[in-house]
């Protein structure tokens, strides 16, 4: 455990940080136009952050010690190919959901 003051300086240092990062875009580049490259490379930002969330807790589950679990890699290989042949999230999601419930079952 760190102390109070210890803390509290690791908090302002960090919103101060974050602050900074947002200002660069909000306030310097602001009232400019960005770059058509950069505006494309934008675009894919939340397409690729979700799989670098998800990906850790499929390929080394804390429930298996770590170790690859093949109900969750079963589970990420129909909703893959859920969401490339219907192009809706949420039917994705929910073949997902069904496999991630019924394949221990059925695996037993």
């Amino acid at each position: 455990m760190i102390d109070r003051t210890t803390f509290w300086i690791v908090v302002a240092v960090l919103g101060l940080a974050t602050y900074l990062i947002r200002f660069s875009f909000l306030g310097i580049l602001g009232n400019h136009p960005l770059p058509l490259w950069l505006v494309r490379a934008l675009r894919y930002t939340a397409v690729a952050v979700l799989p670098a969330l998800v990906a850790p807790a499929v390929l080394w589950p804390p429930a298996t010690g770590g170790s690859p679990d093949p109900v969750r890699l079963a589970t990420v290989a129909v909703t893959l190919l859920a969401g490339i042949f219907s192009r809706n999230m949420i039917a994705a999601i929910a073949a997902g959901g069904v496999t991630f419930y019924l394949l221990p079952q059925l695996i037993g």
